[in-house]
């Protein structure tokens, strides 16, 4: 049953995530469109952009000391990107340069997203599969 609750945490971290990062792509939609200025959308993204990089760490911190190796291993690279931008001091949107940079800002996000996807599918299939297993140990 414990293993159930850890797949359950990882799977509401990687949701928690994921959320962040939506977020943060429709923020950038709505500034394309012209549903809200500059700076509210810099704002609130520069807001949500280091609890996303926190929360990210902890994901892989969590892997990686309840021995989901694999899982520790793909995160990684992404921890990377995030640790690689917060140390060049690029994490942060400039409010006068965001239409400048807002193809870049939204690929960039696109392409975390499909990696926290498929961190996604994977959690669940693991949740189930925990699920399922415990379900048939109580039989």
């Amino acid at each position: 049953m414990g293993d159930m609750w850890i797949w359950l945490l990882f799977f509401f971290i990687v949701i928690a995530i994921l959320v962040m990062v939506i977020f943060q792509l429709i923020c950038l939609a709505d500034l394309e469109f012209d549903y809200i200025n500059p700076y509210d959308t810099a704002s609130r993204i520069n807001n949500i952009v280091l609890p996303e990089f926190i929360t990210q760490g902890v994901l892989c911190f969590l892997y990686l000391i309840t021995g989901h190796w694999v899982l520790s291993l793909y995160c990684v690279p992404y921890l990377y990107y995030n640790v690689r931008l917060y140390m060049q001091r690029r994490h942060l949107i400039d409010v006068t340069e965001i239409f400048n940079m807002l193809n870049w800002e939204k690929k960039q996000r696109l392409f975390k997203l499909g990696h926290i996807v498929i961190l996604l599918l994977i959690t669940l299939f693991w949740v189930i599969y925990n699920a399922l297993e415990d379900h048939e140990l109580d039989l």
